[in-house]
């Protein structure tokens, strides 16, 4: 019997398809835009998500959904997002669908569980392990039955006994609880007069409703975090259902963050990163889609959440380069949270103290309204920066850090305050190389150099993941104690400071490090006298007893054909050398290099900002480089490099003719194999004016590659290697 049908819908898959697909669906069965289904895909059912809704069964002959899924649904700023997404980074919607749905549990509702707390009853006959349940209890308030067994050290029969006696009550709660709201009246820290000023105009953005853009532009330790927090409770002032995404660009970040918003407003945010489990995901996700997580801090996968009443965005430290995802689907976090924003019809404000080409021009070009806290509050003051020529004092032979900066460590340490010794490398050292034939180890189907890390013994590929430990033979020429460690990453600078300086106490903090929050902690704390970190250390923290930051390699990052290497290496120096001097005693930066006469190093010594961003400006310009121009890059990937070759000319030569838009290569990138596939990359410049989108769209068109070679377009690429 055909099952009788009244209208037909469109459904799109979190899967790389074309389209959304047309269905029929059941009389019965009422469905919106936006709400979750089963449908047949092929040989088998797959959830998707209504897409359009169109009266009528029109003339094809189509399949009927299977039944609707249940589960919020997908809000329409949310679709409108992923369609606005999918056409600017030349991508299938499904794709970016995919990033949306990435929790399916959380369609259901949340899963409940037994507990139990103290009953009216009595227990009757008192037992040893009877008593040690009920102290269990009263110490836990209420708990599973597997809980109290554990905590008591006796059997779930005891609890199940205690329960039938009527000396327990069972409860059914839900597995995921809702989060508190958070309060809008909480007090926060005295604000200076320029911090109630920058507030002051972040709140009247909030009145004038609407998509609004802020540039949030303070020197480091200003009080940026105090400032937005005004806005974020003026806009829950005004309006008590709305939602606030705060974004933030490491996961390490996020405790210091968290602790400071109990603090202002009483609550504790949804949380929504890659090192939160699947629990806590289904719990964020679902909180989110019904509107009762208020506020959400997380990393950039976070602007996918299906928020039915975003009202805020805040991008904090919107400079950072990890707000690029250059895998899977490439997207510019701080970018798109803007895009986000005005979908939504809301608020987005971007912080930072050294704000990106891109958004500066932004702001003046008057698009965002530019918030300027200059100085920081109270007693604290900017460090001291200066340069260390290594041409004229270097470090002694096998050693990294330099007379003068040594004698600047013991200096600090004999008057009681902290150091950071900064280096963006992880391990022992980078290189490591056979003195005897000057075989170079590298990971194996890939051209990367394998990085010494002696804490472990292994030998590590920092792109692929590949790890093996330290051979005892070459194993080019097979001469024995031959492998030899070239240059310093953090682990060798930590045993030269612990050699140079034996009673200090002396900490790695680095991405590898197990334990980061809590290294932060006794830092913050006085209980480490020497911190050596990478750029994860750089980030975000307020160590009130540093007062030295040594930049060991100042130069480390602007090697290479990056176009934005001179603006990167600016920034993580002020905000490495921001860390020092925090507090009421005075900090100075030590930046040891072999180019003192660099723009972004001499900027730096003078504290001119201005004057490093004009020169930076006028190259930018006059090459034609975002933020005055586009870029992109097609990157393709093959195990035979005959067909990847051919692929990628082919490609290239059937490039669209436009005024305005320059196509260089195809060529190999610095990094041309990982993990066995070999690599081309065709970058592409235009102007301003062009939509460098649909130029893409339209090239892609034209050309047909065989499933050997994978094709990926990355819009805005900030990776050239």
């Amino acid at each position: 019997m055909t099952q009788a049908t009244q209208y037909r819908v469109s459904i799109l898959f979190p899967l790389p398809l074309p389209e959304a697909f047309d269905y029929l669906v059941p009389a019965d069965v009422v469905l919106h835009p936006g709400d979750h289904v089963c449908a047949p895909l092929g040989k088998r059912t797959a959830r998707g998500v209504v897409w359009k809704v169109t009266p009528g069964t029109g003339d094809r002959k189509l399949k009927v959904i299977d039944a609707p899924a249940g589960g919020p649904p997908l809000p329409e700023g949310t679709r409108r997002f992923v369609d606005w997404l999918a056409r600017y980074l030349v991508q299938s919607p499904g794709i970016v669908l995919r990033s949306v749905l990435r929790s399916s549990d959380a369609l259901r509702p949340s899963p409940t569980e037994t507990v139990f707390r103290r009953g009216p009853g009595e227990p009757g006959r008192m037992t040893e392990a009877r008593e040690r349940v009920l102290d269990a209890v009263d110490a836990l308030g209420e708990a599973s039955a597997a809980e109290l067994a554990r905590e008591a050290g006796v059997t779930a029969s005891v609890v199940k006994g205690l329960a039938k006696s009527g000396a327990l009550t069972e409860l059914i709660r839900l597995v995921d609880l809702p989060f508190p709201p958070p309060d809008p009246e909480g007090e926060g820290l005295m604000l200076t007069p320029m911090q109630v000023e920058a507030a002051g105009v972040l709140r009247r953005l909030v009145r004038a409703g609407g998509f609004q853009a802020a540039l949030l532009d303070g020197v480091t330790g200003s009080g940026k975090t105090e400032v937005y927090f005004e806005a974020i409770a003026e806009i829950l002032r005004r309006e008590p259902e709305a939602q606030v995404l705060i974004m933030l660009p490491e996961i390490a970040l996020t405790e210091a963050v968290l602790s400071r918003f109990r603090a202002r407003f009483g609550a504790e945010p949804a949380l929504w990163h890659s090192g939160a489990g699947p629990k806590a995901r289904r719990r964020t996700w679902r909180e989110v889609a019904e509107g009762r997580a208020r506020i959400v801090v997380g990393a950039r996968s976070s602007l996918f959440l299906p928020f039915p009443t975003l009202r805020m965005i805040i991008v904090d430290e919107e400079h950072d380069p990890t707000y690029k995802q250059d895998e899977g689907l490439p997207y510019q976090g701080r970018d798109i949270a803007v895009v986000r924003a005005k979908l939504e019809g809301a608020m987005v404000v971007l912080a930072s103290a050294t704000p990106s080409l891109e958004s500066l021009s932004n702001a003046q070009a008057g698009r965002y309204v530019h918030v300027r806290l200059a100085a920081r509050p109270g007693t604290a003051i900017l460090p001291e920066i200066a340069a260390i020529d290594l041409r004229e004092t270097p470090a002694e032979t096998g050693r990294w850090m330099s007379p003068p900066l040594i004698q600047a460590v013991r200096d600090t340490l004999e008057r009681g305050e902290q150091v950071l010794l900064y280096l963006n490398r992880r391990g022992y050292a980078p290189l490591v190389l056979c003195r005897a034939c000057g075989h170079r180890m590298v990971s194996p189907d890939t051209q990367s150099y394998l990085v010494e890390h002696r804490y472990s013994g292994r030998l590590v590929c920092h792109v692929t993941g590949f790890s093996m430990a330290k051979p005892k033979h070459c194993p080019s020429c097979n001469a024995e104690d031959s492998l030899t460690s070239i240059g310093p990453g953090v682990e060798r600078v930590a045993e030269e400071a612990k050699l140079t300086f034996p009673d200090a106490r002396v900490e790695i903090y680095s991405s590898d490090s197990r334990s980061g929050a809590e290294i932060v902690t006794r830092m913050e704390q006085g209980e480490i006298d020497i911190l050596i970190g990478t750029q994860i250390a750089a980030k975000g923290h307020n160590f009130p007893g540093l007062t030295l930051v040594g930049v060991i390699d100042a130069d480390l990052g602007l090697a290479g054909g990056d176009p934005r290497a001179g603006e990167r290496t600016f920034q993580t120096l002020v905000q490495v050398a921001g860390r020092a001097g925090r507090a009421e005693r005075p900090g100075r930066a030590l930046l040891q290099t072999h180019q003192p006469e660099h723009d972004a190093i001499q900027a730096l010594i003078a504290g001119d900002r201005d004057a490093f961003l004009d020169i930076e400006f006028m190259v930018r310009e006059s090459l034609g480089l975002p933020p005055f121009g586009r870029l992109a890059a097609i990157s393709f990937m093959s195990m035979n490099t005959e067909t990847l070759d051919r692929v990628a000319n082919d490609y290239a030569a059937k490039a669209p003719n436009s005024e305005g838009v320059e196509i260089w290569g195809p060529a190999e990138p610095p990094r041309a194999m990982i993990r066995g596939w070999h690599r081309r990359r065709i970058l592409v410049r235009a102007d301003k004016e062009i939509d460098i989108s649909a130029y893409l769209r339209a090239w892609s068109k034209r050309v047909k590659t065989p499933l050997s070679v994978r094709v990926s377009i990355d819009v805005e690429p900030y990776s050239f290697i």
